[in-house]
């Protein structure tokens, strides 16, 4: 019975003649695609019991051969109201840097070739100059992400040693990165203090010892513990190594360059504050509060991260030449105690609610009288955070355009707009379908209004 069912079947070779001549992809990439799709088809046949035509099976297999031709990461509106989703990359990076950055990289660059001495040169000295500068210290280091500078700092400085830290301390960030684990990974032992709402400074006393190659201390961004607690200041860690001749460590996570009170925004502990407690290195994210590309940043004693820099791992965790270009264009976009608008992260943060209400009131009044009563849709205040573990515990104001749709479900209305050309990606909460405009670039605000008016309801 199943042989009758799958007569029908085309081959591989008959679905490759009827691909369109304007599909350009790799023989190999094609096979699979086809061995997939029929594979798929195979079973469903076979399990539901139902024949299915030759025609049809071309015609699906020739539509998912056409999505996948296409690239998949695209260009989306964010309504989340997140500024920096995790999900869609983090900071957002400006198209006007972007063009520059790739003018600049077009064909061969100077990344590791001092052009005044004509010799070798080092990829870190296109940032570290101004790094250190702005966070008040003697060097800096840059590599891939934040946990890739954890990683690299504690396997330099404290590999086989313990590493002490607080219980309050252990946290855990997106995508299941445990501070445990991490130490457990450089190759380091986790000697644990205290408890989880209250360390005291002789726990770290107390366990000091000839094994001791580090006192960690991590700032907690992504929750707060309230009531009856205690911890110690990384002002009195830092003494309390000095006295014990072992390095201290500030895991800041969210690297501020800015007072961001004066913008009206939550505070966040600024990298140069942590600097003056006289904290031996820092780390911290490119790719968060500072607005940049995804990076980790060390900065601290010149001495310690010329150790890190000749760490066997470093060459495994360096960035490459784009991410070097676009930091150096961050670091740039800092004018005095404000960032200049190239830098996206804090222009979107920063922007008032009246703004952004004035903004979907601009959106509303462009659509079809119709249309806006079908779906239902109004202008209502909301609050958003800022994401990533960045400001987490304070939220910010902002304005969503409130979708109740009357024709479709609304995971229907969700899925039409973020399956549409430019793909708006917005969220459902209690009835109601929201897309909010903390985080839509202001030059989107345009094809917002058409992918709305494009929906078929």
């Amino acid at each position: 019975m199943n042989k009758n069912l799958l007569k029908h079947l085309p081959s591989v070779s008959e679905i490759l003649n009827e691909i369109p001549s304007d599909i350009c992809l790799h023989h190999q990439i094609l096979m699979k695609i086809i061995d997939q799709e029929i594979d798929t088809i195979r079973k469903q046949v076979v399990k539901n019991h139902n024949e299915i035509k030759r025609e049809e099976v071309v015609k699906i297999i020739i539509s998912k051969i056409k999505q996948l031709s296409e690239p998949t990461m695209k260009n989306i509106i964010n309504g989340t109201g997140v500024v920096l989703h995790t999900g869609f990359g983090r900071a957002p990076l400006p198209g006007k840097v972007l063009r520059r950055v790739a003018k600049r990289l077009d064909g061969y660059v100077n990344l590791e070739f001092d052009l005044d001495s004509g010799k070798r040169g080092e990829r870190q000295d296109h940032i570290s100059f101004m790094m250190s500068a702005l966070c008040g210290t003697e060097s800096s280091l840059m590599v891939n992400n934040n946990a890739a500078a954890v990683l690299l700092a504690l396997n330099t400085i404290a590999d086989g040693k313990e590493v002490v830290v607080s219980r309050g301390q252990q946290v855990e960030i997106g995508g299941s990165f445990r501070i445990p684990d991490i130490i457990k990974k450089s190759g380091c032992k986790l000697k644990e203090v205290g408890t989880t709402n209250r360390t005291h400074l002789k726990d770290y006393q107390n366990a000091i010892s000839s094994e001791t190659g580090l006192l960690l201390w991590v700032h907690t961004s992504n929750y707060v513990v309230e009531g009856f607690t205690k911890d110690v200041s990384l002002k009195e860690l830092v003494q309390l190594g000095k006295e014990n001749n072992i390095p201290v460590m500030a895991d800041l996570g969210s690297g501020a360059l800015t007072n961001l009170a004066d913008n009206d925004l939550p505070n966040e502990i600024p990298v140069l504050d942590i600097v003056k407690t006289d904290v031996d290195f820092v780390t911290f994210s490119g790719d968060k509060l500072l607005g940049g590309p995804q990076a980790g940043i060390i900065v601290g004693n010149e001495k310690i991260l010329k150790q890190m820099y000749l760490n066997p791992l470093y060459r495994t965790l360096r960035c490459d030449k784009m991410c070097v270009a676009l930091m150096e264009e961050t670091l740039r976009s800092l004018d005095g105690n404000k960032w200049k608008k190239d830098n996206l992260t804090h222009r979107l943060l920063i922007s008032k609610r009246p703004l952004l209400m004035k903004r979907g009131q601009d959106i509303l009044s462009s659509l079809p009288k119709k249309l806006v009563q079908k779906l239902r849709i109004k202008l209502v205040e909301s609050q958003v955070e800022a994401g990533s573990g960045s400001l987490p515990t304070k939220v910010i104001d902002s304005v969503a355009l409130k979708f109740q749709p009357k024709t479709v479900k609304i995971t229907q209305l969700s899925q039409m707009l973020r399956l549409g050309d430019t793909p708006v990606i917005g969220y459902i909460s209690g009835n109601a379908f929201f897309i909010d405009l903390k985080a839509v670039l202001p030059e989107q605000i345009k094809t917002l209004k058409q992918q709305i008016k494009d929906l078929k309801v």
